[in-house]
């Protein structure tokens, strides 16, 4: 499929796509919220920056995109244009992650991912869900917890 806009639009569009506060992360703050963690956001003294911390259990909460970190699901497609250019910013995207995730559990943090597909488009009892599972990862023992990815 060809591209519906030119080349400087597209550029323009994909370069005004934030980082921060975007939907599916202020959705996971929210569920959060509701079942009583208080955290802080965009911690810079952490590798990675991670979008959510919870000090108080040494968790750090990335949530992530999944065109842009490539997780495999049914909202990541290999980009047909250019491939070679976004073949090499999205993988570079997974090893900094991985490399984030390492020095964070070097640094004793727990890590969770919370993938978009796991709040896009998904019902209130979805969501209650998903904050349950999450909620239960975090109160849990910490030296059972272990880094944890909800897709």
């Amino acid at each position: 499929m060809t591209d519906i806009v030119d080349a400087k639009t597209r550029s323009r569009m994909m370069s005004g796509i934030g980082t921060a506060n975007t939907k599916p992360e202020v959705i996971v703050r929210k569920l959060l919220f509701a079942h009583g963690f208080r955290y802080r956001l965009h911690r810079k003294d952490l590798p990675g920056k991670p979008d959510i911390v919870l000090p108080k259990y040494e968790v750090a909460v990335f949530v992530h995109g999944c065109f842009w970190h490539c997780h495999e699901c049914h909202l990541f497609k290999w980009p047909k244009s250019n491939a070679a250019f976004w073949r090499k910013k999205i993988l570079g995207n997974r090893e900094r992650d991985a490399r984030n995730v390492q020095e964070l559990r070097k640094l004793g943090w727990h890590v969770m991912t919370v993938w978009e597909c796991a709040v896009r488009s998904r019902s209130e009892k979805q969501l209650n869900s998903l904050a349950n599972r999450m909620s239960n990862w975090i109160e849990a023992d910490s030296s059972r917890r272990r880094s944890k990815n909800f897709p």
